[in-house]
């Protein structure tokens, strides 16, 4: 489904909020822009030829290098990688869209990114934004319930954070 005519119609229609593409890879995916993503979404849903109208999933990358000389040889610079998984129940096809994002907002080191929540475009994104968060940390604004999943409330941290560090204790309990 995705390839280079339907990346070109996107790019015509959206401009730069269709940021790139890659289609050799195993699962093509285009890369939209935070400020595009629920105007891209929409469409793509909403367009009778694609009918992207189920979420599969959203997932993060962290692009992390702890290790400081692991870090000086990465050809990257640290950042997330939010990743959608979509498909059309009517077309039987699939699609992958991915969003780039700073791992801190404003890079200041604790203040979690954000990206516009897509649950006014899929309903299934209200518990898999819900687990982003919880667990890789990404703020989704306009998401109505916007709260831990699998973690306590008052947890500190997303542990699949790449330099998350897990506490040694847990209201009095002790780890390893």
């Amino acid at each position: 489904m995705i390839d280079e005519p339907f990346v070109e119609k996107l790019k015509q229609r959206f401009g730069d909020k269709v940021v790139g593409a890659n289609l050799e890879n195993v699962d093509p995916w285009i890369e939209v822009s935070p400020t595009g993503l629920v105007e891209v979404c929409r469409y793509l849903k909403e367009e009778s030829s694609i009918a992207f109208d189920y979420l599969n999933s959203i997932c993060v990358v962290d692009y992390c290098e702890t290790d400081p000389k692991k870090a000086a040889k990465a050809k990257w610079q640290p950042h997330l990688e939010v990743v959608y998984h979509v498909s059309s129940i009517r077309h039987k096809t699939t699609g992958t869209m991915k969003v780039m994002l700073s791992r801190w907002k404003d890079a200041i080191e604790g203040q979690i990114p954000e990206l516009p929540s897509v649950t006014s475009v899929w309903k299934t994104a209200d518990w898999h934004e819900r687990e982003v968060y919880d667990l890789s940390g990404v703020l989704f604004i306009g998401h109505e319930n916007l709260r831990r999943i699998l973690c306590p409330e008052d947890w500190v941290g997303h542990p699949l954070r790449k330099d998350y560090v897990m506490p040694l204790e847990y209201h009095g309990i002790r780890g390893r």
